[in-house]
């Protein structure tokens, strides 16, 4: 293993002991990061420029420049003081009015091509502003550049809480460090959770039933339910509207005066829930099982399922008295021996339907599709005027 000391061009103070190995590029590399500078160059002590890696022997010393002419150390020892204090010497900032502190290399070597890079690797190259205390002016947020002092410092992205990560990534970009902010990008997004649509289960309902007073209304309104037990639990008064029950378990369940508007029920059990005055406007119960629900409310509020698409449900024996059921759709659905007195079946499609034994007295079927259903062994005899368009 070959091993060299490498110095600042023009320079022959603070050199740096590495080893030989790879291409020249990583040796260049290796020098920039030790020296602090953009290496671009190396030289003998001689001023010969060397472009072959093989060239180099072993306890070389070599001069490492950015691209400028070889400067004999020994012949300009000024010029030697000035080109490596242009990357060791202290400077202080004034970011918005806080007062920073770091040598110019930091904000030189880490983003070469950066905006701070430019601003400080020559002295006085920008005519930068200074204040009564020889601090650079720059107007920008104190708390947004603190993070990124100190990326330039050592290469890792720390925030400290509180500070919004938007805000640096936009300094980031005003200083053309990009770099960290693609970084920042990337933290950014993930930090964000990804969106979860898993359905909420039965013992995270409960808790949330638990924690609501029983006179306050449990929104639920849009949630994804699909699949969930909620059986014989009490769902008085909730606002399910849009939310996705599809093959729910809902028997025995509580659902008085429920908000099921435009609610998915599509093949879920609701056996023998009590379904007082609720409201199912236009929801979609597709091949559920509603065998036994009491629909009736002694007090004469009525439950409303105008327009629900109900093909194929089975409501045999369930309590309907007075329940709206306009414009729904009951294709091949399952009615026997259901309470139907008075119940408002206008324009409702029937075709189909088993509505034997059911008692249908003062229920009104105008304009209703009864193709195909039947009547058999009905409780009171359905007169035409009940049927007539």
């Amino acid at each position: 293993m070959r091993r060299v000391t490498l110095f600042v061009n023009g320079t022959s103070k603070n050199g740096k002991v590495v080893a030989v190995y790879g291409t020249l590029p990583d040796l260049l590399t290796v020098a920039s990061n030790k020296l602090g500078i953009r290496a671009c160059n190396l030289y003998n002590g001689k001023g010969g420029l060397i472009d072959d890696i093989a060239l180099i022997r072993d306890d070389d010393v070599l001069y490492v420049s950015e691209g400028d002419a070889f400067i004999d150390p020994q012949s300009d020892g000024k010029m030697s003081d000035d080109i490596s204090g242009s990357h060791t010497d202290w400077l202080t900032l004034n970011i918005g009015g806080r007062h920073f502190t770091t040598t110019r290399s930091t904000l030189v070597s880490k983003e070469p091509d950066s905006m701070l890079a430019h601003m400080f690797r020559g002295k006085d190259v920008w005519g930068n502003k200074q204040d009564e205390r020889g601090a650079y002016l720059i107007d920008r947020s104190p708390e947004y550049f603190e993070p990124i002092l100190n990326y330039l410092r050592h290469g890792q992205i720390i925030v400290n809480e509180g500070i919004n990560l938007l805000g640096v990534l936009e300094e980031a970009r005003f200083f053309g460090i990009e770099q960290l902010a693609e970084q920042i990008e990337v933290t950014i997004k993930n930090s964000h959770p990804p969106e979860d649509h898993s359905p909420l289960s039965r013992k995270e309902f409960v808790r949330f039933l638990l924690a609501t007073p029983t006179k306050s209304e449990l929104r639920c309104q849009g949630l994804n339910f699909s699949g969930a037990d909620l059986s014989r639990l009490d769902l008085r008064y909730i606002n399910f509207k849009m939310a996705n029950l599809s093959r729910c378990n809902l028997t025995y369940a509580n659902l008085c005066c429920s908000n099921l508007e435009r609610a998915d029920l599509s093949g879920a059990n609701l056996d023998g829930a009590n379904l007082q005055g609720v409201k199912m406007l236009c929801s979609n119960a597709e091949g559920a099982s509603l065998k036994g629900c009491n629909f009736e409310d002694p007090s004469g509020l009525k439950a409303n399922l105008e327009g629900a698409n109900l093909k194929g449900v089975d409501m045999e024996g369930s309590q309907m008295t007075g329940i709206n059921l306009r414009v729904a759709t009951l294709k091949n659905a399952k009615l026997k021996n259901c309470n139907l007195r008075g119940a408002t079946l206008a324009g409702t499609d029937l075709e189909n339907c088993d509505l034997s034994g059911c008692d249908l007295q003062e229920a009104n079927l105008r304009g209703s599709n009864v193709k195909g259903a039947i009547f058999e062994e009905m409780l009171t005899p359905l007169h035409m005027s009940q049927s007539v368009r």
